[in-house]
C-alpha cells in the first residue's frame, strides 16, 4: 500500500465509522482508479479523493458543512487545492465547477457507486454478473433506492462525455476488482 493511499485510508477511519461509509469509499476509489487508468490520471490521487469525498459526512451531514468542512481538514493536512476542488464539487449545491477530469470523474461515480452497491447487493450473485442493462433497468424504477440522484448520474455521464452504458460498466467492473472488499463477492 502506498503511503497516499495508507494517509487517505487513515483519515477516513479517524472520522468515518460506519461500515457503509467505508464501503462507499472504497468503492468510488475504485471506480477513481479506474478512469485515472483510463485517462491518464495519476491513480494515487485520484484514488484518494476517491477515499476522502464523504469522509466528513458523519460529522458533519449538513449542507455546507459538508463537504466545506472536510475541505478546511484536508487543508490542515496538506492536501492541495485542486485536490479539495475535486471533491467540493462532487456536492452541485456548492457550485464548484468541476474543471479538471478528476473533479468530472468524482462527480460522475460517486451517486452511481451507491446505485450499483444497492443493486447488487439484492442479487443472488452479487456484483459477479451484474451489467449495465440491470443496472439502466433499476434506474427507471424511481421506488428503488430512492435517495440516488438518477440526474446527477445522468450529467456525470453527459459531463464526462461517456456513453451510460460504458460508464457504468467502467464501474461496475472496477467495483468488481474490489468486491470482497465491498461485501459484494
Amino acid at each position: 500500500m502506498t503511503e497516499m493511499r495508507q494517509k487517505a485510508i487513515d483519515l477516513l477511519f479517524e472520522y468515518t465509522r460506519t461500515d457503509a461509509l467505508r464501503k462507499h469509499a472504497f468503492a468510488v476509489e475504485s471506480a477513481m482508479r479506474a478512469y485515472a487508468m483510463k485517462m491518464g490520471g495519476d491513480e494515487e490521487v485520484w484514488g484518494a479523493i476517491g477515499i476522502l469525498h464523504d469522509f466528513d459526512y458523519e460529522r458533519f451531514p449538513q449542507f455546507p458543512d459538508h463537504p466545506a468542512n472536510g475541505s478546511d481538514i484536508l487543508k490542515e493536512h496538506a492536501y492541495s487545492e485542486g485536490f479539495r476542488r475535486a471533491i467540493l464539487g462532487h456536492v452541485p449545491d456548492m457550485h464548484v465547477p468541476r474543471e479538471t477530469p478528476e473533479a468530472k470523474v468524482l462527480f460522475a461515480c460517486d451517486e452511481l457507486c451507491g446505485f450499483i452497491m444497492a443493486a447488487a447487493l439484492i442479487r443472488p450473485n452479487k456484483i459477479a454478473d451484474l451489467g449495465a442493462s440491470s443496472v439502466k433497468k433499476k434506474l427507471k424504477d424511481k421506488a428503488f433506492a430512492r435517495a440516488v440522484s438518477r440526474e446527477d448520474i445522468m450529467k456525470g455521464a453527459e459531463d464526462l462525455g461517456v456513453p451510460m452504458d460504458d460508464h457504468i460498466q467502467t464501474v461496475i467492473e472496477a467495483m468488481r476488482s474490489v468486491a470482497g472488499e465491498l461485501g459484494l463477492a
